[in-house]
């Protein structure tokens, strides 16, 4: 049973793609004249140095058939996963920037009304960017600028940590994506509230790693973690929480729109829980940071290794090398 889980899992393509990832670890590599060493890369944003605190800079583009078939969500999730990418690491979101490649002007109608529902929703102003509507294609991506005071970043997971993931079951599944959809028809004050925990965990200094469940989901999430942290966990399926309208493997793979994983010291677990059990969100531990370099999926009596990051990468970011 875990051994075709785990092969299934491997061949997921939210999986595999992160490794395109690596063609960016490779090409900034230690010993790039302009690289700072202040501003380790590999992280949901790039974190710069500011003041007191830190200016958060982050960008994605979204997938061509993404944006053929499904347009308006298309445009809501170009900002929605900006928006998340900054609240993950600790930030609140200043404003956003398009970059939208169309073949007409009225092929871009949908497209913005997503992207403004959305801003709207987040309360985040679109300040600009670039418009082309003679293209011979469709293309979207965001950038988004947030600030932290504290930040959760991706390479402070340390052994003996407990994982825990938060998520929101107030939603649906896509029809045809990977894709929980718990915010398109959620309370826009509601959304913010809940994204609001995380900043606030950060300048409390109770949850100093962690990431964005993003399209990779949690298996992915965390195998980036990992990497970035130079660390192994035993992710222990069992006590995974996944809305029952689907299968367990299906939601391993699944971006959640809100979801969230934190590597937390066992003594601030249960207060960690508690903000986002008092907001109707679910939070429970899944596993454990070890010393190793393996991430190791464990159901019942059984274990397996499902990557080996001393022998395979993943992304190519870790400790030490792109930064």
């Amino acid at each position: 049973m875990l051994s075709a889980l785990t092969t299934q899992l491997r061949q997921s393509l939210s999986l595999l793609h992160k490794q395109d990832i690596q063609t960016a670890s490779q090409a900034l590599a230690v010993g790039a004249q302009w690289a700072s060493s202040n501003i380790l890369l590999g992280d949901d944003c790039a974190a710069i140095p500011d003041g007191e605190g830190y200016l958060l800079l982050a960008a994605e583009g979204i997938l061509p058939q993404f944006l053929e078939t499904e347009p308006w969500f298309a445009g809501w999730s170009a900002v929605m996963v900006n928006v998340n990418d900054i609240y993950a690491m600790g930030g609140c979101p200043i404003a956003v920037v398009d970059t939208l490649w169309s073949q007409s002007p009225s092929s871009t109608q949908s497209i913005w009304e997503g992207m403004k529902a959305a801003a709207e929703a987040y309360n985040v102003p679109i300040v600009g960017g670039h418009t082309n509507c003679h293209s011979p294609y469709n293309a979207l991506a965001i950038a988004i600028l947030g600030r932290a005071k504290r930040l959760i970043n991706s390479f402070d997971a340390q052994p003996g940590d407990l994982l825990l993931v938060a998520t929101d079951f107030r939603g649906k599944s896509h029809s045809k994506y990977p894709f929980w959809d718990a915010a398109t028809t959620a309370d826009p004050i509601q959304l913010r509230e809940n994204l609001a925990i995380l900043p606030y965990l950060a300048e409390k200094g109770l949850c100093k790693a962690g990431k964005d469940i993003s399209n990779g989901g949690i298996i992915g999430t965390l195998l980036m973690l990992l990497e970035t942290s130079g660390c192994g966990a035993v992710l222990n399926l069992d006590q995974v929480p996944y809305p029952k309208e689907l299968a367990l493997e299906r939601w391993l793979i699944s971006f959640p729109s809100y979801g969230f994983l934190l590597s937390v010291h066992p003594d601030n677990a249960s207060v960690i829980q508690s903000y986002f059990q008092q907001q109707s969100l679910v939070c429970q531990v899944v596993g454990e940071v070890e010393p190793t370099q393996q991430l190791v999926l464990r159901s019942g009596q059984e274990s397996i290794v499902f990557w080996d990051l001393s022998q395979q990468k993943l992304t190519g970011f870790s400790k030490g090398e792109g930064t």
